[in-house]
């Protein structure tokens, strides 16, 4: 399988960035397809996907946080190849992937609302709900907080920024959902956006799901 470790310099072609989603899909679906507790199993592939691509890697910045995104819709495509509900699997995704990153360095907000944007992108490639993975997103990114040194209220605000930043790429309608979703309490959080979404800043409608 190849990893990060494998990659010229610590950065990625595209190629090699296709690879790695599609590697990481086969993995997970290997570790989920037909287990009792799918949702616990979805947790610890990720999160063992994740952390054996980073460790050893010179990946920082952008290129670490691409491997992130990578290995998060890789996990969405092998929920919906197993025909499971991507915004019911959303939850154990977003906190696979943190916990992962957290064993080979420390997780900041915008790991966590990178990781949520890319949970929303996942979802619409595949045609789950947008709006329940931006909730379920939230809801792992809460459960995190305390091992990340966050705040339950930090990580929810962090998770619904990206969130409503993915949808809004996706498509007006996309965002509406989303938004929706970020008025009302998510797992007892109120979840606050500390940068407000400025319309000017999407790219509404040119997002189009993968066939």
């Amino acid at each position: 399988m190849t990893n990060a470790r494998e990659l010229n310099g610590g950065t990625r072609n595209g190629r090699e960035q296709t690879n790695f989603v599609t590697e990481t899909r086969d993995y997970i679906v290997s570790a989920i397809d037909g287990v009792g507790d799918v949702g616990r199993a979805t947790v610890d592939a990720v999160s063992g996907m994740l952390a054996h691509s980073i460790k050893g890697t010179r990946l920082v910045g952008s290129e670490l946080l691409g491997l992130v995104v990578d290995t998060i819709t890789g996990a969405v495509h092998a929920v919906a190849d197993v025909g499971g509900e991507v915004g019911g699997a959303a939850k154990s995704i977003m906190l696979g992937a943190l916990k992962g990153t957290q064993q080979v360095g420390k997780v900041g907000a915008e790991t966590v609302s990178t990781s949520a944007a890319a949970v929303v992108k996942g979802a619409f490639e595949v045609g789950g709900s947008v709006a329940e993975a931006a909730k379920g997103a939230v809801e792992g990114a809460i459960e995190a907080a305390r091992d990340l040194g966050m705040s339950a209220e930090e990580a929810a605000s962090a998770a619904g920024s990206g969130a409503i930043q993915a949808a809004g790429e996706i498509s007006s309608n996309a965002l509406q959902q989303v938004q929706n979703v970020m008025t009302k309490t998510i797992s007892g959080v109120k979840v606050v956006i500390k940068e407000p979404f400025r319309p000017g800043s999407r790219n509404v409608d040119r997002a189009q799901p993968r066939g």
